[in-house]
């Protein structure tokens, strides 16, 4: 069965990195992630190696910065609404 989506998801191509960046904080050290698919609400993430992330923290790609939320986790991959 097809998800139904409110935004439609576009996986990174050439014209977007790849990587991003969380910040959670001017304190705590920067967290490198792989952006696996995003869209205008949100975002789907991998973060290796896993560790421990607060639910809200900014990410940085593409020269953009979003403020995040965590909607979900599985293993390694986290999505994220902005």
């Amino acid at each position: 069965m097809a998800q139904k989506r409110r935004f439609e998801r576009i996986k990174p191509s050439g014209t977007l990195s790849r990587s991003g960046k969380i910040i959670v904080d001017i304190k705590s050290p920067v967290v490198n992630c792989t952006i696996v698919d995003y869209s205008a609400g949100g975002a789907c993430l991998e973060v290796l190696p896993r560790v421990p992330l607060p639910n809200r923290f900014e990410l940085l790609y593409a020269g953009t910065r979003k403020k995040c939320r965590v909607v979900w986790t599985n293993g390694p991959r986290l999505g994220v609404s902005f």
